[in-house]
């Protein structure tokens, strides 16, 4: 089954065509990489397909029902869930308390007030720190956790509310070797339950996570289905080389 149909979307910015015509699908348990040198428009797709922005013209359907022009809280609800490539945890808050706080904001207000309090949750957010390699670091405050570990950290938090569709902006942007090569190693037991789109620059990473990939170039797609076909097309290194 197809989770995730995005048809002809097209985004015009006055004289820029930032996607012209562009498909991309993803399946269910995928993961999908979005790749492509940088102005191509990987991020303008992810943000039509999150509701951020809307497109002038395609369709983009998600379940089999359209939202191409559903507010995000509507995506949100419908299990979609997103994590743009700046980091936005709350500093001032300790590590555990951003995670109760994501899981208590799919909470309803009676479960709030009469069952799910912070003890009931505890063993949910225990289990989210041990996944996310940040048990260690519950006590302390978001703000002072390193780059890698605030990504690792939005992460959890996005995926809270046990969406169908995670996506993510370059999550890996600014992090090390070996952040990077963690960042795969905690994304790859998601895919048992949640499907993701992931938009990374980064082929080396994405190819040795996705099971296929669209590539864009100046707005279009270059290439897309499975990952060794793409990554080894002529079109694809022409499109890479020409940005070089």
């Amino acid at each position: 089954m197809n989770l995730l149909e995005a048809r002809n979307v097209t985004k015009i910015y006055g004289a820029l065509t930032a996607l012209n015509g562009v498909d991309l699908v993803v399946s269910d348990n995928q993961f999908h990489g979005l790749i492509g040198p940088n102005g191509s428009g990987k991020s303008t797709l992810l943000k039509c397909i999150a509701g951020a922005e809307m497109p002038d013209a395609g369709s983009v359907e998600f379940l089999g029902k359209d939202i191409g022009h559903a507010p995000p809280a509507e995506r949100a609800r419908a299990g979609m869930s997103i994590k743009f490539q700046i980091a936005s945890v709350l500093p001032e808050l300790s590590v555990y308390d951003n995670i109760l706080l994501a899981v208590q904001a799919h909470d309803s207000l009676a479960g709030l007030l009469f069952s799910r309090s912070r003890r009931a949750l505890d063993k949910q957010v225990a289990r989210t720190l041990e996944q996310f390699r940040l048990s260690t670091r519950k006590g302390d405050l978001a703000g002072v956790l390193s780059h890698g570990e605030q990504q690792w950290l939005e992460i959890a938090m996005a995926l809270a509310g046990n969406p169908k569709l995670l996506l993510l902006d370059e999550p890996t942007a600014g992090m090390s070797g070996q952040e990077r090569r963690a960042t795969g190693e905690l994304l790859a037991p998601i895919k048992q339950v949640c499907s993701l789109l992931i938009v990374e620059h980064d082929l080396d990473f994405i190819k040795d996570i996705c099971d296929s990939l669209t590539v864009l170039d100046q707005g279009q797609v270059v290439a897309s289905g499975p990952t060794v076909q793409v990554q080894n097309s002529d079109k694809v290194r022409e499109a890479y080389l020409s940005h070089a």
